[in-house]
Order: structure tokens, then C-alpha cells, then sequence
């Protein structure tokens, strides 16, 4: 915990933190130029690369390659954890239930892998023998340590059936939130991703439907906007 606050302790490190709360997933050039162009700081990029690393070793921000370049993700979990320390409501009860892994059906593991990984940017998790098949889990980058997205085999004639059922009544097998639709739909159009339903309202939120290319339909959805 000293090395969340010493991170905390720098306005540098809480202005770069606020630049990843307005947009995630930042290279280290467009976190510089923000930090130039909005607070005006004159910081070289192996400067700003330093705090990131400080960050990072903090716990507060994670990364991920695409490609040769480095994206840069906030994370919440040690702000958390510092809350919960001096927090008086009551504790939950350690036998209280959790989610840690939810699933989705798919018709072949590695290609799943690949897709959800390489179009949809989730980090790969867990890979354990599982009989014939293998556990295969992604996580989310903003947040690594989260709930588990397990890559589980239709092998079941009713795992096959429900998903052709769903597929055919235009039902998502499950969704996936994001901060924009439009600007996720964009990036992920531009990976090669293919939607059958572009971003729309739907009342208080914008949702989108993909083709995960697996043998299902994925939702990915905005949450309501607060004004104020």
C-alpha cells in the first residue's frame, strides 16, 4: 500500500490517471500530448514512460500490446482496497457467494481464443487440460484480476442446439459493456470484426450486436449517460 500512495503522491501521476479515466487504453505518445496540450506540462516521453511504470508497479494502470505498440489501462481494484481498509459498514460474510467465471459456448476453442483475444482485446487468463479440451479463460484488460470469460466447448448436442436457437431468433449469448458503442464499434470494425446490428438506442443505453465467429451473437452496450 505505500507504493499506491507514493504513486498517488504525484500530480503528474494523478493528471495521467484522470487522462486514462476520460479515454483507456492509451499509447504512451497520446498520453503525452495530452499532458502537454491540456495541462501544459513540458515532460519529455521517458519521462511520462517513468510514471507509468510507477503506476503500473502500483497496481493502478496495466498494459497490453497490440502490435508494436503499448496500450496503457487504468486500474480501480488498489483504490478499492484502500476503501475497504477503513470502511465501517459491515464486511460480507467470506462465505458469501461470488461470480469469478462465467462462460460462453463456442464450436472451436482456438479460434475462440484468438478472436477474443486479438479482435476483441481481452487478455488470455487461464489454459488447463480439460479432458479432450482445455480451460481456456480471458479477462478483461481494465481489469485482469475480475471475473473470468470461460471459452467452453459446444461438445454437448445441447450446448449446439441452444446456440443454433439462439443464433437464428437474433438472440446475443451474452454482452459485454463498453464506454462508447459507436467508438467500439469503429475500432472493432476496423479489426475486422463483423456486427449484424450496428450501434442503436435502446432507451437509456446504445447497444451493438457482433458475430464472434464461434457460433454466437455478442451484445457490447454503453451505459446510461449521467449530465452533471
Amino acid at each position: 500500500m505505500d507504493e499506491l500512495f507514493a504513486a498517488l503522491g504525484d500530480r503528474t501521476r494523478r493528471l495521467i490517471l484522470d487522462e486514462l479515466t476520460e479515454r483507456d487504453g492509451q499509447p504512451l505518445f497520446e498520453v503525452c500530448s495530452r499532458l502537454m496540450s491540456k495541462h501544459g506540462l513540458a515532460i519529455t516521453r521517458q519521462g511520462v514512460s517513468h510514471h507509468l511504470r510507477v503506476l503500473e508497479d502500483a497496481g493502478l494502470v496495466t498494459t497490453r500490446r497490440e502490435g508494436r505498440t503499448k496500450l496503457h489501462y487504468r486500474r480501480t481494484e488498489p483504490l478499492e482496497q484502500v476503501a475497504q481498509r477503513w470502511r465501517t459498514t459491515r464486511k460480507a460474510r467470506l462465505d458469501m457467494l461470488r461470480i469469478n467465471v462465467t462462460s460462453v459456448f463456442v464450436d472451436d476453442q482456438a479460434k475462440a481464443l484468438e478472436f477474443y483475444t486479438e479482435k476483441l482485446g481481452f487478455l488470455p487468463k487461464a489454459d488447463q487440460p480439460a479432458g479432450e479440451f482445455r480451460w481456456f479463460t480471458v479477462v478483461s484488460p481494465a481489469d485482469p484480476d475480475g471475473v473470468e470469460l470461460l471459452l467452453e466447448p459446444n461438445d454437448h448436442p445441447a450446448a449446439k442446439a441452444y446456440q443454433k436457437a439462439l443464433v437464428q431468433d437474433g438472440i446475443p449469448a451474452t454482452s459485454f459493456e463498453v464506454d462508447d458503442v459507436h467508438r467500439a464499434h469503429t475500432e472493432l470494425t476496423q479489426r475486422g470484426v463483423a456486427f449484424v446490428q450496428p450501434p442503436a438506442s435502446m432507451g437509456p443505453v446504445t447497444t451493438a450486436i457482433l458475430d464472434d465467429t464461434c457460433g454466437n451473437l455478442i451484445m457490447i452496450a454503453s451505459p446510461p449517460r449521467t449530465d452533471g
